[in-house]
């Protein structure tokens, strides 16, 4: 049988003198558990604030709706994300945050920044995409599903009861009334609970209600401060093309 630790063989402790004291690879592994139960892939993993880059945001193009330029908004969306760190880790029952943007503004990234840095400091996070989150509740209607296979009483318990939800581009998708419902179901939950949320949207907080109804966005807004980014360009596209170039002048 192999040995995965090497310094307590897997016992979990270490002899310290004639004190029994935990072995690091416990915490390595509750570590590992969690960042698997978050559902953060790969590449969110590496959003840290220490990486967000403000140069995509021009100070010089104004936002009509607030007046204020997109380098003072991201600004505010930045400090919020470093603020509700802190607050979260002296109060659990902090107000959450929404982002809203088009596509591309460096919301998804914001929201992984604090999933992250909680994270590592040993903080249960859940990250999910909407549409694959109704898409995964959708699956369990499948009649030809095992018994022993999720359902959506744990798709939603799991959403409703982690300390810290981030519900990743609640967009302008096709909104039925079972996805309204489902979305609210959530949201309720959690604001009754008094658990804190995060989301990211494309929709303006003025078609918020068209989308998801009054009794969502209603509750939405009363536990999450919004905060906007806007950019020029989609970030992605312009990190593309300044990745494309390096390669070019590493040919040349």
């Amino acid at each position: 049988m192999s040995v995965n630790c090497g310094i307590c063989g897997d016992r979990g402790i270490i002899l310290k003198g004639e004190a029994a004291v935990p072995c690091s690879c416990v915490k390595k592994r509750a570590a590992e558990k969690l960042l698997r139960s978050s559902c953060l892939t790969g590449k969110l993993q590496n959003c840290t604030l220490n990486r967000f880059s403000f140069k995509y945001y021009a100070k010089d193009c104004l936002d009509p709706e607030t007046g204020m330029s997109y380098l003072e908004m991201a600004r505010l969306a930045y400090q919020a994300a470093k603020d509700f760190i802190r607050d979260f880790m002296e109060n659990p029952c902090t107000d959450g945050l929404l982002f809203t943007g088009q596509v591309g503004s460096g919301k998804t990234f914001l929201a992984c920044c604090i999933a992250n840095a909680l994270l590592d400091s040993g903080q249960p996070v859940l990250f999910t995409v909407v549409p694959d989150l109704l898409d995964q509740i959708r699956s369990t209607y499948d009649p030809a599903r095992s018994a022993d296979e999720v359902t959506e009483f744990d798709i939603l318990e799991a959403a409703r009861q982690v300390p810290l939800l981030i519900l990743d581009d609640l967009g302008a998708h096709n909104y039925t009334e079972w996805t309204r419902n489902k979305i609210y179901s959530i949201i309720n939950y959690r604001l009754n609970n008094r658990l804190p949320l995060i989301v990211t949207t494309n929709i303006k907080l003025d078609d918020l209600e068209e989308y998801l109804g009054e009794r969502t966005t209603s509750r939405l807004l009363e536990m999450c401060r919004p905060y906007r980014l806007m950019v020029e360009l989609d970030i992605r596209a312009v990190q593309r093309k300044e990745k494309e170039s390096r390669m070019l002048r590493g040919r040349s």
